[in-house]
This record gives structure tokens, C-alpha cells and sequence, in this order.
């Protein structure tokens, strides 16, 4: 995509608009797809809650992938686009064992990553196959708020734990189809990776009758011109080497499983924002734009770096700006960043506004939540309608307080 496209946009549809480009979603796909080629079996489930809107789920259908599911919502929309329940596994955390069990209902594959549902699942429904999520306790790198394998990490079954995971399966005669890990985002250290990896294979080996090894996911992309980010190729020749070694000697091939969302869907988003204030303080020179961490929550949330230009006038002096919301609350996208000279009017544009971005959007402050355009094939196409007052009242119901 081009400025001049994200121009249009942003006049066709108003501010703020978050924009998703189809070819960089593709590319990404296709990118994994090749650097695991060597892997008779590969099964990519794109993680829904990276970026849920259902034509985004529909292209990730459209290229062959299934989908990762935390929630029982997230596997009814992968239905109701046409996914096959089969190829939907449901990962969720600290959900009900009720939840699991509607889940299984519906035909999707079952995660589980604690002991006690795990017990209470096999007690009830020995017939039904399902994975278990192992803590590898191996920090894959990257923001202690988003790196998830340490050792009071609330996800997954501490590796140490393998024990009573296989007697609860002797006592309850349960099937185990799948071993799962997940270390957390931004994997910086193939080699620590590729070492938790070898922990997940210990802990398959016990158990004989697997169809899948599910590595979950957390590559890194970049965020910054020069930004380091996970050397995919050098994973897939390193990963495909010792997944093949494992196949051979369990004695039959496997699928090899990844759960990816940000390294999918980050950098296909750009997300526009107008400037209704240039404010010059003592020390300070502020852009306010049209929106806040109601829209976009990860800068405040996780300190994450999103780069911001304006591409309304991407010629201009750089000058040095904090861009901050119009939210009642502390909510700055940038400090002293260089951005050529701002004006009142000016598109502010957002990258890497593909995942986790909308999908944590709120209305906060009584606001909004912005339009989605799809960018394919040379055209915007409107995926999600900017909300309006209706909505923001559609469940409320108001008491009478005349008696």
C-alpha cells in the first residue's frame, strides 16, 4: 500500500480507521509455509484473538490455515464462516470445565492446560482426544508482560508436572492426540526455542498415541526500520531437522503445529488517526489526534513501539512531537518522536496495527470503536462499520425512577 491509498481511505471512510493490506497477510503465510517445507505434515492455526474481524478469518480459511481459539465466541465465528470444527483447536485459560465441555460439543479440538480440568475432563469423557499445554518454564524472550513460559506463568502445565499428567491419563483411560507449548511473544533466541523444543519432545515420548506437536507461536516482527526480529528460515531448517529425527524415532510422522497471530496480521495494519491539536507547552510540542488508547491500547499496555508517520505531508521538516489521545487519561502513542512538521488536519498513520490492536479496542469514554478496511487486490473494502451512538446504548436498559 502507498500513502496516497491510505489517504483515500481515511477520506472515504473517516478517522480513525484501521487499515489491514491482504498481500503483506499472504506473504507472512506463504513466508512459513516455505521455511517449514521440509515437514511432511504442517498445520498452521492462525490465533483469532490477534485480529478477530471474520474477513480476516476468511482469508486465513482462503490460504489453508485453521484457527486458535481462546474463547468459546472465537470458535463459533470460525463456524460460522465455514472453518471445519476439525480444523479449530480451542487453547483457552482458566475457562470453566462447562465451557471446555460445549467446546468439545461442537467437535473442536480440545487444549486443555491445568490438572484439575484435565482430571475432570478424563473422568467425564475418556472417548475424547485431547491436547495438553505444557510449560516448557523457558522465556522465549522479549517483554516480561507478553513472555509467558516462567515459572509462575498462569499458562500451561509446568513440564515438571509431566508426571501426574500421565497418571491422571492411566486412572482416567483419557487419549492424549497432541502436546502444545507456548514460551510467549517476540522469540528473539532460536537456539532457546529450539531447546524448549527438545523439552516438548521429552515429554511426547510419553505418550504413544499422538497425531500432532503443536510449538504454539510468539515470532517476533519488526517494529522500527533495523529492528531485530525471529530469523524464520533459520528456525524452520533447525525446527524441521529435529521435528523429522523425532517423527522416526515415535515411530510414525506427525503434524507439526504453529499458532501464529501477530507475525501473520502485525504489519499488514496501518492504523490512520486525524490531528485536532498542535499544542506547544513549556517544553513539549503536542499532536492530539482523533482517538486514544480506547482504540489503541498496546503503547500504554505493554510500552510497545508503534512507528508513526504523517503521511500527509511526508516531506515535511522533521520536528520532534509527543503524539497523545483525546482520552481522560494518560494515553501517549509516542515521546519526541521525529515526525515531519504536523498540522492541524494532517493523517497521522500507525504500522504495525494488524494484531492486538483493534481487538482490544474499547469504548472507553463513552467512544467509538473505529470502521476496518480490507486493502485487496487494489481495492478498500469496509469489513467492519464505524460504530455509531445506538450501539453504544443497544444492551442498556434504563429504570424509572418516577415511582
Amino acid at each position: 500500500m502507498e500513502n496516497k491509498d491510505l489517504l483515500t481511505i481515511a477520506e472515504q471512510y473517516g478517522s480513525p480507521v484501521y487499515v489491514y493490506d491482504s498481500d503483506k497477510i499472504v506473504s507472512q503465510y506463504q513466508r512459513l509455509t516455505n521455511a517449514f517445507s521440509g515437514v511432511k505434515k504442517l498445520k498452521l492455526n492462525y490465533a483469532v484473538k490477534a485480529l478477530s474481524n471474520l474477513s480476516i478469518l476468511k482469508l486465513m480459511k482462503s490460504l489453508g490455515a485453521g484457527l486458535d481459539t481462546v474463547s468459546i465466541q472465537e470458535v463459533k465465528m470460525g463456524l460460522s464462516i465455514g472453518v471445519d470444527p476439525k480444523n479449530i483447536i480451542f487453547t483457552p485459560n482458566g475457562v470453566s470445565l462447562q465451557e471446555i465441555e460445549e467446546v468439545s460439543g461442537l467437535g473442536v479440538q480440545i487444549n486443555i492446560d491445568n490438572l484439575s480440568i484435565l482430571e475432570q475432563f478424563g473422568a467425564k469423557h475418556p472417548n475424547i482426544p485431547v491436547c495438553v499445554r505444557i510449560n516448557p518454564h523457558i522465556m522465549a524472550g522479549g517483554h516480561s508482560k507478553i513472555s509467558v513460559g516462567h515459572i509462575d506463568s498462569k499458562f500451561g502445565i509446568s513440564v515438571h508436572q509431566t508426571p501426574h499428567i500421565v497418571r491422571i491419563v492411566e486412572n482416567t483411560g483419557m487419549k492424549i492426540n497432541g502436546v502444545h507449548m507456548h514460551t510467549g511473544s517476540d522469540i528473539l533466541d532460536i537456539d532457546v526455542f529450539v531447546k524448549a523444543s527438545d523439552i516438548l519432545f521429552d515429554v511426547a515420548k510419553k505418550f504413544k498415541n499422538l497425531e500432532f506437536i503443536d510449538f504454539g507461536s510468539g515470532f517476533k516482527v519488526p517494529y522500527k526500520e533495523g529492528d531485530i526480529e525471529t530469523n524464520i528460515e533459520e528456525l524452520g531448517e533447525k525446527l524441521t531437522t529435529r521435528f523429522n529425527v523425532f517423527c522416526k524415532e515415535y515411530g510414525k510422522d506427525l503434524e507439526l503445529g504453529f499458532e501464529p497471530g501477530k507475525f501473520l496480521v502485525s504489519e499488514s495494519g496501518f492504523f490512520l488517526a486525524k490531528v485536532n491539536v498542535v499544542k506547544q507547552t513549556t517544553s513539549m510540542v503536542f499532536a492530539g489526534v482523533d482517538s486514544g488508547f480506547n482504540h489503541l491500547i498496546r503503547p500504554m499496555f505493554y510500552d510497545s513501539y508503534h512507528q508513526i508517520e504523517n503521511i500527509s505531508n511526508p516531506s515535511g521538516r522533521n520536528r520532534f512531537y509527543s503524539v497523545v489521545g483525546y482520552i481522560c487519561e494518560t494515553d501517549t502513542f509516542g515521546t519526541n518522536r521525529q515526525i515531519a512538521e504536523i498540522s492541524e488536519g494532517d493523517i497521522l498513520s500507525f504500522k504495525n496495527a494488524g494484531a492486538y490492536c483493534f481487538s482490544m479496542a474499547s469504548n472507553y469514554n463513552s467512544r467509538y470503536r473505529p470502521a476496518e478496511v480490507l486493502w485487496h487486490n487494489g481495492e478498500a473494502k469496509l469489513i467492519r462499520k464505524r460504530e455509531v451512538f445506538e450501539d453504544l446504548v443497544a444492551n442498556q436498559i434504563v429504570v424509572d425512577f418516577s415511582n
